[in-house]
């Protein structure tokens, strides 16, 4: 039996419904949630704005986890659980975790648990405020990729592990609107091909790696060739990683 939605929520979800939304229901039901002691009307207003839903609640659900999120920042995608899977997989216990690119650091939050020393780094200040309290016994540095890491990491690193962006300049014009309007351009601009910002974390990755260490990049089926070239040509040794349930591919980087 259909259980018919309360008076409330039918009238949030008509909302949303007629502004395309495809879960008008259950984003009713989070929005009204989320309202309680605040203003219903400010945060439907936000979202039928084009808002994404997840910056709206002020969380994500990420592999059953509730992730702080808030506006500006980029909202953490379900491929991208075959990166922090992969992360935890391989960094071993007490072992040395590093979430370059981390945004509010899902990877780190997911494999914190097996690690004994996570740093975590991007250059988005606000982004960062979120990775704090989601990873709050990560080192957190703010900058540019390594340019923001401590020096006494250098050769000791198990995992690096980066969902660097891989969007084509070209065709963000053509990304849904909430990401096109609402997510930093800087989490998701790749350069020309995609691949400009993969090249640079893995041309530093050597560095940092311990002998037998990782690097993880995640990435598209289209561009996992010209990732794994960047991380041949700094001599790792490369492997393809693809999940079709969660249509995510990473690319795995290993150091001599």
């Amino acid at each position: 039996m259909t259980r018919t939605p309360d008076p409330a929520t039918a009238a949030v979800a008509s909302r949303l419904r007629a502004a395309g939304m495809v879960w008008a229901e259950e984003e009713a039901a989070l929005l009204l949630e989320a309202a309680r002691g605040s203003d219903l009307g400010g945060l439907l207003d936000r979202r039928l704005a084009g808002e994404p839903l997840e910056c709206v609640l002020g969380w994500v659900d990420f592999a059953g986890r509730r992730l702080e999120v808030g506006p500006g920042v980029f909202v953490p995608r379900r491929r991208t659980l075959l990166l922090a899977r992969a992360a935890a997989s391989l960094v071993p216990p007490g072992g040395v975790l590093v979430e370059l690119c981390c945004g509010v650091a899902p990877v780190a939050s997911y494999a914190a648990g097996q690690a004994g020393e996570v740093h975590v780094s991007d250059i988005d200040a606000t982004a960062l405020e979120c990775a704090v309290r989601n990873v709050p016994d990560a080192s957190v540095h703010l900058g540019d990729l390594y340019d923001a890491l401590p020096s006494h990491l250098a050769g000791r690193v198990d995992v690096i592990a980066a969902n660097a962006p891989y969007v084509p300049t070209r065709e963000l014009p053509t990304m849904p609107r909430e990401a096109r309007d609402h997510e930093p351009a800087v989490a998701l601009d790749g350069g020309a091909d995609g691949v400009g910002i993969q090249r640079r974390v893995a041309a530093g990755a050597p560095a940092l790696l311990r002998p037998g260490g990782v690097l993880l990049v995640e990435t598209s089926a289209a561009q996992a060739q010209l990732t794994a070239a960047a991380m041949s040509a700094v001599g790792l040794a490369t492997e393809a990683l693809r999940d079709e349930d969660l249509d995510a591919t990473v690319v795995l980087g290993r150091a001599p």
